[in-house]
């Protein structure tokens, strides 16, 4: 029996709301580069959501960066949160190799991460919006 396109918008939504919920356990746990990861893989499975939701196909592209797949789903962003995307993208591919991820820990403190979660949670208002 083949998913319906509700079913797989679901799937990412659900696996999405998982993940916001580690996102938020690792950040009490002072872990910023794993709460990120996660609030970047919380956006990513948001904006997979919206690339169904806007596409003619139910599966959306294997990728992790987020500008490509925004724009390929038709959400128009700002400057500013382009640039944003840019740098959480850090946190999904660069996250993964060990001769990267030692650059992360070292400039990401609890200030960026307060940051970055603040404009994690004002996209991830804007993203939901844009749900029907």
């Amino acid at each position: 029996m083949a998913m319906t396109k509700q079913t797989h918008i679901n799937h990412w939504l659900t696996s999405a709301q998982k993940d916001w919920e580690v996102m938020e356990y690792l950040l009490k746990g002072k872990k910023y580069v794993h709460a990120l990861f996660f609030g970047h893989l919380y956006l990513e499975k948001l904006a997979k959501a919206l690339w169904v939701i806007n596409g003619t196909e139910n599966i959306p592209p294997k990728t992790h960066n987020l500008l490509k797949l925004l724009n390929e789903s038709g959400v128009k962003l700002d400057e500013n949160q382009q640039i944003f995307l840019l740098k959480l993208n850090q946190y999904q591919i660069e996250g993964r190799y060990p001769e990267d991820i030692d650059k992360l820990y070292k400039f990401t403190n609890a200030k960026l991460t307060a940051e970055y979660i603040k404009k994690i949670k004002n996209l991830k208002k804007c993203f939901l919006e844009k749900m029907p």
